[in-house]
């Protein structure tokens, strides 16, 4: 990959201190290294209890992890709580991507982060979800808004990651990190519905495990992040 130029990016306030929401390695990547390029000083938040099942689960983190050694930045592991998930789903089983169940999701990881910035000093905070374009951005940065407003003194980054190429970077640095590609948006509901669609349409169900960027097995018709494939 060609060394890529970027304009110094700045946070909110000119502050230089970023907490950032991470939910996968693919989508975190060219967040990470689009940061470290304008010298800004972030540590990564993990916290995403939606994800289903456990395995997936530990995938996906164990990527991200990897990556955020090979760079030196901190990773925050927090709780795998997915009881509080479930209860805060209750009622929302069937409803559609992008819709209630996934501002609930947001809102529920964010509110985490928040809290973990304020205690913590950050004045910053924002998220690689919406580096995804199947993602909402303005439902995602609603909910950053929502959760930071309590605290004095932090805010929410709104930066469209997506901009300047940083979508087609993000694929560029899974493929040469040779990232874990997940096949569906994270939570046992994105699962039930990505395999309904894939038997409708004669296509085989998901395999945990089975995609790799760059990797021979990867499959030409799935190239790039499938829908919901950020971890939701």
């Amino acid at each position: 990959m060609n060394e890529i130029q970027r304009p110094v990016l700045a946070p909110p306030g000119g502050e230089k201190k970023v907490l950032l929401h991470s939910c996968c390695a693919p989508c975190s990547g060219e967040v990470m290294e689009a940061m470290l390029a304008s010298g800004i000083e972030y540590t990564i938040f993990f916290y995403n209890p939606n994800i289903h099942p456990r395995r997936e689960y530990e995938l996906r983190k164990d990527e991200n992890v990897r990556f955020a050694e090979k760079h030196g930045v901190p990773f925050v592991d927090a709780d795998y709580d997915t009881d509080n998930w479930y209860a805060r789903a209750k009622g929302m089983e069937w409803e559609p991507e992008r819709g209630a169940r996934c501002t609930m999701c947001f809102d529920m990881r964010f509110e985490r982060t928040a809290l973990y910035a304020h205690e913590n000093g950050f004045p910053v905070m924002t998220s690689s979800l919406g580096i995804s374009r199947w993602k909402n951005k303005a439902q995602i940065n609603e909910s950053g808004a929502r959760v930071t407003a309590p605290y004095a003194g932090l805010s929410y980054w709104d930066f469209n990651w997506r901009k300047g190429g940083g979508a087609a970077r993000m694929i560029e640095i899974s493929k040469r990190e040779q990232f874990y590609q997940q096949e569906y948006c994270g939570c046992i509901y994105s699962l039930r519905d990505t395999n309904r669609h894939r038997r409708a349409t004669g296509r085989r169900p998901i395999e945990l495990g089975k995609l790799f960027y760059g990797m021979p097995e990867e499959e030409p018709a799935e190239q790039g992040l499938t829908p919901g494939a950020d971890g939701q």
